[in-house]
């Protein structure tokens, strides 16, 4: 296994964990938004810097 494909990993386990726990403390929501405004960052800037 590569690092690329361990590393990978980790970051889709903490992900779920991050979403687990925003469903233990009803947060859903929040988590949620602020993931889709920071994909849309993410590409505005990768636009703006291409």
């Amino acid at each position: 296994m590569s690092i690329g494909k361990f590393r990978s990993g980790l970051y889709k386990l903490s992900r779920a964990l991050g979403d687990a726990n925003a469903v233990k403390r009803g947060t859903v929501g929040k988590r949620v938004g602020r993931r889709i405004t920071g994909r849309a960052t993410g590409r505005a800037l990768g636009k703006l810097f291409r």
